[in-house]
């Protein structure tokens, strides 16, 4: 028998345009956030909208908080259906 769940995965390359999108309506660039959030390169930011990873929590407070939103309104995430065969325990991932 199987189970189907709904699962969130998170988007890192709509997150990142997401970002991306916020500091340009903020007027805050790269290097200024770079300051803001303590970080010695701002590759990092540019990482972010290139969707090689995420945010972590700490910095997402930290971003939410500069861009005048929540943590929900930066992070993007689309929903995939996740099948469980109860008989043998194999999880079959379909977006």
């Amino acid at each position: 028998m199987k189970t189907t769940y709904l699962k969130p995965v998170l988007d890192l390359e709509a997150t990142g345009a997401k970002i991306k999108t916020l500091m340009k309506q903020r007027g805050i660039t790269p290097r200024q956030l770079q300051i803001l959030l303590d970080f010695p390169y701002v590759q990092t930011i540019y990482n972010w909208f290139a969707a090689k990873n995420m945010p972590t929590l700490d910095n997402l407070v930290v971003l939410a908080q500069v861009l005048g939103v929540t943590m929900d309104d930066i992070v993007v995430a689309r929903m995939v259906t996740v099948e469980i065969d109860d008989s043998e325990g194999v999880e079959v991932l379909s977006a």
